[in-house]
């Protein structure tokens, strides 16, 4: 096989150790291909947690070319030992329902704030030159005051999730600026694509939506279904990874919103996925209490400063992203449903 190109920023990676935290997920497994194909030392940590998204199917295709460690992040002392030499961490381990953290508020708290303080630390004692990537998301801001929304937007989470999402990268943030840690936070939107976790509905309407399409049953839309909202295709969202941890040295302390032009409304996105999957059908309903409370409303990125700093724009457009993924689920849906 010949080797991919590669861009100056993708070069960094040539044989150099590299963690992926949360690897065997949907984000984390697209990263850890990635990296394997531009020459990384890769070493992917994930805890298999069944509601968390880990899958060994996602790595399947590349599983003899990396490392594979099932550890939680919880686990100071285990993570602390696999940290030892590696020269970048993108750091994607986390529990991501919003409504599980308000179910269950004491085990998000765990992931998304203290073990990321744990994993701060261990970088600061094992390795402080280790440049980090952390995955933020834009559910931190809550409901926007403006739109689009930039970076210096007020952060008011509207639940638990999005609280301790805001810790998780203030830590990471404080120890750039007090330890001079090389880290770098991305805010993500709604990421899509091959590989999402759909046996459940608690992590975003994506997969909901398009698992509802292919199975032929009603997608509900809520409060008429005029919501706004962006999305970015994974690959997309691998590349704003490599190019932030490539320069995470330079950036340092820094955050970044992905994001995507043209926003949608939830209604549009629906009837582009029912006419793609080619069935299906939108059925309108008043919101659940339990989901009212913590919707955001409208919400649109600016995503100007990434592009303006790293260069990145998204490629993948929303039309051809869900032609790709759903093509993805009909050929393999049932290693995830």
């Amino acid at each position: 096989m010949s080797e991919p190109t590669r861009t100056d920023y993708e070069s960094w990676y040539y044989q150099r150790p590299v963690m992926v935290t949360g690897g065997l997920g949907f984000i984390g497994s697209h990263l850890s291909e990635r990296l394997v194909e531009l020459g990384a030392s890769v070493t992917i940590v994930d805890s298999l947690i069944p509601e968390y998204g880990g899958n060994e199917f996602n790595v399947e295709s590349f599983a003899d070319r990396v490392r594979i460690s099932i550890t939680d992040i919880r686990d100071r002392h285990g993570l602390g030992y696999l940290l030892k030499g590696q020269e970048c961490v993108f750091n994607l381990a986390g529990q991501v329902s919003h409504i599980d953290s308000m179910t269950d508020p004491e085990t998000d708290l765990e992931i998304n704030c203290r073990a990321q303080l744990g994993l701060m630390e261990a970088l600061r004692h094992v390795h402080p030159g280790t440049r980090v990537v952390y995955a933020s998301t834009r559910q931190i801001y809550g409901r926007p005051n403006y739109l689009p929304v930039d970076e210096r937007h007020p952060i008011h989470p509207t639940d638990v999730n999005g609280i301790n999402k805001q810790a998780g990268e203030q830590y990471h943030l404080l120890y750039a600026d007090v330890y001079g840690l090389p880290t770098v936070a991305l805010r993500l939107t709604n990421t899509y694509g091959p590989r999402q976790l759909m046996h459940h509905g608690r992590q975003g309407f994506i997969p909901v939506f398009i698992r509802a399409a292919i199975e032929d049953r009603p997608i509900t839309l809520y409060g008429g279904g005029g919501q706004l909202r962006d999305a970015n295709y994974v690959t997309d969202v691998v590349d704003a990874f490599l190019r932030a941890g490539a320069r995470a040295d330079q950036l340092s302390g820094r955050v970044f919103n992905t994001g995507a032009r043209p926003a949608f409304t939830l209604r549009a996105f629906s009837e582009l996925l029912i006419a793609i999957v080619g069935k299906g059908e939108i059925i309108d309903a008043e919101w659940p209490p339990e989901k009212s409370r913590i919707d955001i409303g409208d919400f649109e990125a600016d995503y100007s400063r990434i592009t303006a700093e790293l260069g990145w724009i998204p490629t993948v457009g929303l039309e051809e992203g869900l032609r790709r993924t759903v093509e993805f689920y009909l050929e393999h849906g049932d290693h995830y449903w």
